[in-house]
């Protein structure tokens, strides 16, 4: 017996609606985050802050869009799986970009596990998004929603796992063993 898209939604209706309020929340604290941490983020460190700050936030906002798009009323399997398709295929192809700033110009500082969580692990949640798309487009609500969660779940661990990640970085980076120097060069 084939279940409803509506059923299906309406059974995963909880995991959507707790799934986008973490990525809200996350979203928020990424703000906080770059706030507090201006001073970090100077001109010498626009390129770690393309590469690491702003994807983390596009992979909480992809979280927040799937959840938004999935509760939204009145969606069919061709409405629902196509805008989830067309997101899932803009966040493959942000998510190369960020692997190719990464893979170029930062890898030789980063450990496997910072490659991992920055740059695989959401790239991995984009295609499992896509292929929930075309199961979607496929009729099979329960299969996609079933790849569509575990697609959000690995963006958002992933962009924990990197915020935390920047917060200690930027909290341990400023730190010299200098005294600062004041304004007359002593």
């Amino acid at each position: 017996m084939s279940v409803s898209l509506d059923q299906t939604l309406r059974d995963w209706r909880d995991f959507y609606v707790m799934g986008g309020t973490a990525a809200a929340t996350l979203v928020g604290l990424m703000f906080v985050f770059a706030s507090i941490g201006a001073s970090q983020l100077a001109r010498r460190n626009l390129g770690a802050m393309r590469a690491f700050i702003t994807p983390t936030v596009v992979h909480f906002g992809a979280a927040l869009f799937v959840c938004l798009v999935s509760i939204m009323p009145s969606h069919s399997e061709r409405s629902l799986g196509g805008v989830l398709g067309v997101g899932a295929l803009i966040g493959v192809a942000y998510c190369g970009q960020v692997l190719v700033l990464i893979f170029r110009r930062f890898a030789a500082g980063l450990a496997w596990e910072d490659r991992l969580f920055y740059a695989l692990i959401p790239f991995v949640g984009y295609f499992l998004l896509l292929a929930s798309a075309l199961i979607e487009l496929d009729r099979r609500p329960g299969d996609a929603n079933i790849l569509a969660g575990v697609a959000i779940i690995a963006l958002i661990v992933a962009g924990l796992r990197n915020a935390w990640d920047m917060t200690v970085w930027m909290t341990t980076s400023g730190q010299t063993t200098e005294p600062p120097r004041t304004a007359e060069g002593g």
